[in-house]
């Protein structure tokens, strides 16, 4: 059974040691840690210009090669800026694996409560979303989570009764699971599967200052796949007066977007406890943040 590597400590001086090794025309330029609730990779200012993204796990190793082949071809179709990977990186001192150089995109992560022009930001989620779906590049991958409802039931079970014997987070479990029992009897996708971002998560979302979506980060799930898998900012980021305008303008029909609802409180009821065990209190509290919409969509 493979074990996964143990890391040297990844810091500001394992970033300097690795591009003075390897691309050493930015050696020169100064490194510093940039705060992320992500658990997947680290990432780190290069200059001003630049930024380092180094992976956390072997899994997420496998998004560098990933994006580095899919997104110079996605970028011109899609309607707001992604990530420009300028150099790929290669495992060296003591790091076991494959990182990158990207261009550095300005803008901030949108928290829940704090937007005020939601119903723009509903309309330029709508358009990236679409834009993706439109995709006709040959070749996909199959985008992670992107298969049929059916295949997250018994990760979801397990964790609605984690939540059920969990009464410090106060969960009706209960009636999470006779929302999920009724999603499980929804028609399957039966349609070509269509090109996703597959983790339209807050994290991965930037808005500018205005409030506007302004760039849009991490594909390393990207793929093709159910195109309710792209529906989750209706409950992780957008207001209850906002949803239907983003429902209107992604324009799905009325069993997609119940399967969108259904991956996204999937995705939030396995998260919890993950993240509670991992205390990363900024995706747990999103977890409930989901968990709290669909409930009250009843």
């Amino acid at each position: 059974m493979s074990t996964q590597p143990a890391l040297p400590p990844v810091d500001e001086a394992l970033v300097r040691r690795l591009v003075c090794a390897q691309f050493p025309e930015w050696a020169g330029l100064p490194v510093r840690r940039f705060p992320s609730g992500g658990t997947v990779n680290a990432m780190f200012r290069l200059g001003e210009e630049l930024a380092v993204r180094l992976p956390l796990t072997e899994g997420g190793a496998g998004d560098v090669p990933l994006e580095c082949a899919w997104l110079p071809r996605l970028a011109p179709l899609l309607p707001c800026p992604v990530p420009e990977v300028v150099a790929a990186g290669k495992p060296g001192e003591g790091y076991p694996w494959p990182w990158s150089v990207g261009r550095w995109l300005p803008g901030r992560n949108p928290e829940v409560g704090t937007l005020t022009r939601t119903r723009l930001l509903a309309r330029d989620l709508a358009e990236f979303v679409r834009a993706m779906r439109a995709v006709e590049l040959p070749g996909a991958p199959a985008a992670h989570r992107g298969g049929p409802l059916a295949a997250l039931d018994a990760e979801t079970r397990e964790a609605l009764e984690w939540l059920r014997r969990d009464p410090e987070e106060g969960v009706d479990a209960a009636a999470l699971t006779a929302l999920w029992e009724e999603a499980r009897s929804l028609p399957a996708w039966d349609g070509p599967p269509v090109w996703l971002h597959a983790d339209l998560m807050p994290g991965n979302l930037l808005v500018d200052g205005a409030g506007r979506l302004s760039g849009v980060i991490d594909f390393g799930c990207l793929g093709a796949g159910d195109p309710a898998c792209d529906l989750f900012p209706a409950w992780n980021l957008l207001p209850t007066e906002a949803r239907p305008v983003f429902r209107d303008a992604v324009g799905v029909d009325g069993a997609t977007w119940a399967r969108g609802r259904a991956r996204t409180l999937s995705q939030a009821v396995i998260a919890l406890p993950y993240y509670r065990r991992g205390r990363n209190e900024a995706m747990a509290a999103n977890a409930r943040h989901v968990i709290r919409e669909v409930l009250a969509e009843g």
